[in-house]
């Protein structure tokens, strides 16, 4: 695995199991699966009501704790300094571990400052080791990031080859933020296995159009966090890290970008 520095030092996997809609013991057998094959970070949130099977997934697995990197992230239920302080208890008790590697504000929200401020105080307690934000584009990140005190760590974002956001992203790495792509895939809902340019690259190096696409994110030091059920796949989305991409290469990704959403929900922030 390899991984990226954050601006308080910690490193970060460039790839990580994204765990959205896992549920019951479908979720508890691929933490254990993706863990098996190399994965090392695993990517939850309190709104998918799985926090509890991770936890199971990883006692399962056998590894060492301090061998992960365990990211969860507080929802619109949380919006006060308290709830919010409560909410990072309750994750370290659902996840069964004393410190959470990553935190994040799940979307913008009214109360996002004293939010934020609970993640800052956390941090400073040593049970949040990074904190950050997700959703947030430039307009909401602009009125944000004045009130903060601790420069977010990390901002998780839509990020896939049709929306590629080079521009947000030579922004956030000049406020010192870390891009970590949700939807790295597109989430099925555009066929990259069919995707003509990311076929042909991929025939080059003897690599799927999905290990095309995924490569070319982690090599502008974005983190990933695609989610598969099958074993299968979640050995093929990690091994990416056997090759490098040209700049002709990305010079053609680059023409697969359409800089529009594929989820017209993150237009309501």
């Amino acid at each position: 695995m390899k991984y990226m520095t954050l601006n308080n030092g910690m490193k970060m996997p460039l790839l990580g199991l994204g765990t959205w809609d896992l549920r019951g013991q479908q979720c508890i057998d691929t933490v254990v699966d993706a863990i098996d094959v190399g994965y090392r970070l695993i990517d939850t949130a309190q709104m998918y009501g799985n926090e509890r099977e991770i936890s199971e997934g990883i006692k399962q697995s056998g590894i060492n704790r301090h061998n992960l990197f365990i990211t969860t992230k507080i929802y619109g239920n949380c919006q006060s300094y308290q709830k919010t302080k409560c909410a990072i208890i309750e994750s370290l008790n659902n996840l069964q571990t004393d410190y959470l590697d990553l935190v994040l504000l799940h979307e913008p929200y009214h109360k996002e400052v004293e939010m934020y401020q609970a993640l800052e105080d956390a941090y400073q307690q040593g049970i949040v080791k990074a904190i950050g934000i997700s959703n947030y584009d430039e307009r909401r990140f602009n009125s944000f990031i004045k009130y903060c005190h601790i420069t977010p760590m990390v901002n998780q974002i839509e990020n896939h080859v049709y929306y590629q956001k080079w521009k947000y992203q030579n922004y956030l790495e000049q406020n010192n933020i870390k891009v970590q792509a949700w939807a790295p895939l597109a989430s099925s809902l555009k066929d990259i296995s069919h995707e003509p340019i990311l076929l042909e690259i991929g025939n080059k190096y003897h690599k799927t159009p999905q290990q095309i696409a995924i490569r070319f994110l982690i090599q502008r030091n974005i983190s990933v966090i695609p989610k598969s059920k099958r074993k299968s796949r979640l050995q093929e989305n990690i091994d990416i890290f056997d090759f490098t991409l040209s700049d002709e290469d990305i010079n053609k990704i680059k023409q697969l970008d359409n800089n529009k959403t594929l989820f017209p929900w993150t237009n309501m922030f």
